[in-house]
C-alpha cells in the first residue's frame, strides 16, 4: 500500500470513529449565534502590574486552573529529578509565560474553550495571539482535525556494489513482519506502520514509519530502528561497508519538502470563517484587505524559496512548546505548513491552516517537569490519550496568530503594535 493510500485510510478511520457523518460534521461545526450567547465572555485583567497578575491567577483559579508551581520561586530541592532532561544542571533560564484565550476549538479531540500559556520574551506576541483568538471565538470557534500520526527514522546502508544493495532491498521487504515483531518486543507504545526505500547507486536509505502514541517519539523510534538495524546486520548475508542509524533524510529538526508533502508527527488541519463585522470590530480591518495582503504575502514567500507558505507559525509554536515541555528544536519542522485566506461568497473571511509535521507529545521528555506539566494541565493535555488534542490546540493557536498578523499588516498596524508593546521604555 502506498503512502498516499495509507494517509487516506487514516483519515477515513478518524471519521469512522465518530458514530455517523452527521455527528462528525456537528463536532466540527462552528458554534451558532445562540450557542455563543450562552457562553461566558468575562475576561481577565491585561495590565502589567503585580495586582493585574494576581487578578489573572484568581481568574484562572475560578476556572479550576491552579498554577502553584509556575508561580513558585523555589529551586529544585533534588536536581536528580532532571535526569533525562538536562546534563550538568546549574539553574533555570526563566522565560515569562503569558496567558492567552480562551480559544474556542471545535475539534475531533480538542473541543470547547481553552486557556493557552505562551512562553516568550517577545513583546506583542501574546497580545497578538490573544486578539486572533478573540476574533475566532466570536466567529464560532476554530474547527480542527488530526488526520495522521507517524514519526520516521531513516538509517543508511552502503555496500560494495549496486547488486548487493539490490539484494538487501529485496531481503528487507521479505522481513517486514520480523521488523514489526522486533518493535513490539522493544516498545510498549511504538508500532511499525510501513517502510520505504530510497536507492542511490550502491547505497540505500531505509525509512521506517512508526506510530508513537502520545509521545513525541524521536527517542522511541531511534531505539526501535537500532534494534531493526542490528537484526539486519546479524541476518543479512553481506555486511555493509558502512551504516548509520540516521541518514539525515527523515526530516528530524529541519524543514524539508518531505515533511511538507507527507507528514511527520501529527498532521493537523484547521479552519475558521470570520464574519465581516467581527473582522471590522476586533481586527480593525476588512476581509478583502486581509485576503489581498495574504495573496501578496504568499506570492512573496514562494519567491523566497520557503518550504510551505505561512506567516509566523513558529512564533506561537515556540512559545507553546517552551511552556509545555516540548522539544523546542522541533519547531523547525513543526512550523512547516500552509495558510490560506480568502473572501467567501458572503463577504466573510475564510482562513485555513494545515501543519503536516507537528512533533508534539503529552508523555515523556519535558512534559513531566513541574511547571511544564502544570501548563499542559491548564489545557487538559497531560498523559495518555491527549497528544492529538494538544496537536489540534497547537494548530488552532497558530491559526489565530496568522489571522492577527495578517490583519495588522493589512491595516498598517504592525509597526505601531510593536512600538507600543515590544520595546522597553
Amino acid at each position: 500500500m502506498s503512502h498516499s493510500q495509507n494517509r487516506v485510510k487514516k483519515v477515513i478511520k478518524t471519521i469512522e470513529n465518530v458514530n455517523s457523518p452527521a455527528e462528525f460534521f456537528k463536532l466540527l461545526a462552528p458554534k451558532t449565534s445562540a450557542q455563543l450567547e450562552k457562553m461566558d465572555f468575562s475576561s481577565f485583567a491585561t495590565g502589567y502590574s503585580a495586582n493585574a497578575q494576581k487578578e489573572r491567577l484568581e481568574f484562572l483559579n475560578k476556572q479550576g486552573i491552579d498554577l502553584d508551581k509556575l508561580n513558585s520561586t523555589e529551586n529544585f530541592e533534588n536536581p536528580e529529578i532532571l535526569k533525562g532532561n538536562i546534563e550538568n544542571y546549574i539553574g533555570m533560564a526563566r522565560i515569562p509565560i503569558g496567558l492567552a484565550g480562551p480559544i474556542l476549538i471545535n475539534g475531533t479531540n480538542a473541543n470547547g474553550d481553552v486557556f493557552v500559556p505562551l512562553a516568550t520574551t517577545e513583546g506583542a506576541l501574546v497580545a497578538s495571539y490573544n486578539r486572533g483568538m478573540k476574533a475566532c471565538r466570536l466567529s464560532g470557534g476554530i474547527s480542527a482535525v488530526c488526520t495522521a500520526e507517524s514519526v520516521q527514522r531513516s538509517p543508511f546502508f552502503k555496500f560494495e556494489n549496486m547488486a548487493t544493495m539490490g539484494l538487501l532491498v529485496q531481503w528487507i521487504h521479505e522481513h517486514i513482519t520480523d521488523f514489526k515483531n522486533i518493535v513490539a518486543e522493544n516498545s510498549n507504545h511504538a508500532k511499525l506502520n510501513e517502510m520505504s526505500t530510497n536507492v542511490e547507486g550502491n547505497s540505500v536509505i531505509l525509512t521506517f514509519d512508526f506510530f508513537t502514541g502520545d509521545a513525541s517519539g524521536q527517542n522511541m523510534v531511534t531505539i526501535c530502528t537500532d534494534h531493526i538495524c542490528k537484526y539486519i546486520l546479524e541476518n543479512f548475508q553481506v555486511k555493509p561497508i558502512e551504516w548509520y542509524i540516521e541518514s539525515n533524510y527523515s526530516g528530524d529538526k529541519k524543514a524539508t519538502s518531505l515533511s511538507f508533502s507527507s507528514s511527520r508527527g501529527k498532521k493537523v488541519t484547521s479552519e475558521v470563517t470570520l464574519p465581516k463585522e467581527v473582522v471590522e470590530k476586533v481586527l480593525k480591518s476588512d476581509p478583502k484587505a486581509i485576503a489581498k495582503y495574504w495573496q501578496a504575502s504568499t506570492l512573496a514567500v514562494v519567491q523566497s524559496g520557503a518550504i510551505g507558505a505561512q506567516g509566523h507559525v513558529a512564533n506561537g509554536l515556540a512559545a507553546l512548546f517552551i511552556a509545555c515541555g516540548q522539544d523546542v528544536a522541533c519547531v523547525s519542522e513543526s512550523s512547516v505548513g500552509i495558510t490560506r485566506m480568502e473572501v467567501n461568497k458572503n463577504g466573510d473571511l475564510y482562513v485555513a491552516l494545515t501543519l503536516p509535521s507537528l512533533i508534539v507529545g503529552t508523555i515523556g521528555g519535558g512534559t513531566t517537569l513541574s511547571t511544564q506539566n502544570e501548563c499542559l494541565k491548564m489545557m487538559d493535555c497531560v498523559g495518555v490519550g491527549k497528544a492529538k488534542k494538544f496537536a489540534e490546540i497547537c494548530c488552532a493557536v497558530a491559526l489565530a496568530g496568522e489571522i492577527s498578523i495578517a490583519s495588522a499588516m493589512a491595516a498598517g498596524h504592525f509597526t505601531r503594535a510593536h512600538q507600543s508593546l515590544g520595546r522597553k521604555k
